[in-house]
């Protein structure tokens, strides 16, 4: 078996069986093999997976269904808020008494996503763990408008990294807001490795952080 989710950057696989190199590797599960690697790989050697979803594969699954479905595989709130964070795109998905109660998905936008930040990061030279959380924040309503304002702070003598960290605060405010301002939210997604990220949606509501396989669990 193979499970992918297989987003723009990098893609998520759930299989029974050894199929890429270590440096890939992220744990094993029973016997389930989890890996994480760049999507290009993933296109390089033509997988053919058990049932896929995600921007860069012949999905055979919708992602808000493979999103509440692995999301009820853990141990989350009957009236849990799920939001997902990738590279391309964000999601959510309201519970209420256990059950699907509500939903939205951005998929024309990257400003609120992975991707401005990635390319941020590599075009100053600025580490990810370099951010940290700023109480300021940049409107993130257009990427290409927060990084004009970003290249506005530098040219004004402002490090890099915390005008990028202003500019990711402003994504986890809109994206607070994108899930109509819940009192907690379960966090799944790239974006649960971004410290920065995290402590800034924090200033707004409660975060659980649910990882990034969720959406490769619900297609099981």
């Amino acid at each position: 078996m193979i499970y992918l989710d297989a987003g723009t950057t990098y893609s998520k696989i759930i299989t029974d069986e050894k199929q890429f190199d270590d440096e890939f590797f992220i744990k094993q599960d029973g016997n389930s093999a989890y890996y994480i690697l760049p999507s290009r790989i993933i296109k390089a050697q033509n997988i053919v997976p058990t049932r896929s979803c995600g921007h860069m594969s012949n999905a055979s699954e919708n992602e808000i269904i493979a999103l509440a479905q692995g999301a009820k595989k853990r141990e989350i709130s009957s009236n849990a808020t799920v939001l997902d964070l990738g590279s391309r795109d964000a999601k959510w998905i309201k519970f209420k008494d256990g059950k699907f109660h509500d939903m939205d998905w951005n998929t024309s936008c990257a400003s609120s996503t992975g991707a401005t930040v990635e390319m941020l990061l590599k075009f100053y030279g600025v580490r990810a763990e370099e951010l940290a959380f700023n109480d300021e924040k940049f409107a993130v309503t257009c990427g290409i408008f927060g990084m004009e304002k970003i290249m506005d702070s530098i040219s004004a003598g402002v490090k890099p990294s915390e005008a990028i960290s202003k500019f990711v605060h402003g994504i986890a405010f809109n994206a607070w807001n994108f899930c109509k301002k819940p009192e907690k939210i379960y966090l799944s997604g790239g974006f649960c490795d971004n410290t920065c990220l995290v402590d800034s949606l924090k200033k707004y509501c409660e975060v659980e952080l649910l990882g990034r396989f969720v959406l490769c669990e619900g297609l099981f």
